[in-house]
């Protein structure tokens, strides 16, 4: 099935959708995971494009869940208005999700709260077009895979902080779209090959303030309180905000959003990465410019029991109150 670890899988069914002359195309079901471009198309030469993350969830009963997808079609809109290209309504982008999984439920691994089937919904500009505007038609496709954990698991991980920019101030980096990610690969591969899980950005504007990682949001706890940066570079996770509601509702803790200094991180009790790709995971410390700042050893109690509770709704194991979970009707 799927290993535990991020990877490309060939499955059986892929979503495309081609938009021409102001309109969309009847979407087909294929089996082939290529798609024919020219060479002149807007996304290669200029990024025009824009893309989302998120999961199928095998219940226990056999059941499939998604988790608040309506939250990613929103956020897709607002990525593709940003890159001028025509938005996706509700009723396409669940349509495409949701027949997509169906489609490929073999590959959805068993219940297993470490394993789920990622889905990713994305649009390329297409056509022959070299000046730098917008591409005269488009493609609108999603392709899934099976997953397993992407960070070390409940293991707190040791992460480092870079110099570099993943978005400039006041640019993309609100919106989920390529040239965000493509300009972090080389920041996080050399992370990663000297042993750290991941990449931390500080904020573009003053490299005073934690911002996120490059693929994942940041919070931490103390004090009672559950704190998440605020900056206007920063991509709104899904996962981020879902957290922040139960830990507010479910835990009694505060809320708040703010500028986290550099200096400040050794007083937190808690900290980690949160995101689709990385669920929760817990931070055991951060070193930027040689120095390391501890946090924990490990996983600490109130993150464990945030990660805990987005699991048990997203694999349906407790009573969903908040209309978070989707169920695909088989």
């Amino acid at each position: 099935m799927a290993n535990k670890a991020f990877g490309f899988h060939i499955v059986d069914y892929y979503y495309h959708q081609h938009y021409k002359d102001g309109k969309w195309l009847e979407p087909i079901f294929t089996s082939n995971p290529n798609i024919d471009i020219e060479m002149s198309a807007t996304s290669l030469h200029y990024g025009q494009q824009a893309f989302e993350g998120m999961k199928a969830f095998k219940r226990k009963d056999g059941g499939i869940n998604l988790f608040r997808p309506l939250e990613n079609a929103k956020r897709f809109r607002m990525s593709c208005r940003r890159m001028m290209m025509p938005e996706v309504s509700d009723e396409q982008f669940m349509y495409a999700v949701t027949e997509t999984v169906k489609r490929n439920t073999k590959h959805i691994p068993d219940y297993d709260p470490s394993m789920s089937l990622y889905v990713r919904p994305f649009m390329i500009g297409t056509g022959h077009n070299l000046g730098l505007r917008p591409a005269p038609s488009y493609f609108f496709g999603v392709v899934v895979a099976p997953v397993g954990i992407y960070f070390n698991g409940d293991s707190a991980g040791k992460f480092l902080i870079v110099d570099d920019d993943r978005a400039a101030p006041n640019g993309t980096g609100l919106y989920k779209v390529g040239g965000n990610y493509g300009g972090a690969i080389k920041i996080q591969f050399d992370a990663k090959s000297q042993g750290y899980e991941d990449a931390l950005f500080l904020d573009p504007a003053t490299h005073q303030y934690l911002d996120e990682f490059g693929g994942a949001n940041l919070f931490g706890i103390k004090h009672n309180t559950f704190y998440t940066p605020k900056s206007s570079s920063i991509l709104k996770s899904i996962t981020n905000d879902t957290l922040k509601i139960l830990a507010k509702d479910v835990l009694g803790l505060d809320i708040l959003e703010t500028q986290i200094p550099l200096t400040d991180i050794e007083t937190f009790d808690e900290m980690a990465a949160c995101g689709t790709a990385a669920s929760v995971a817990p931070i055991g410390s951060l070193t930027y410019q040689e120095k390391v700042y501890h946090i924990s050893e490990s996983m600490g109690p109130v993150t464990k029991k945030l990660k805990q509770l987005l699991l048990d709704i997203q694999y349906g194991n407790i009573k969903d109150d908040y209309g978070f979970q989707f169920n695909v009707t088989l």
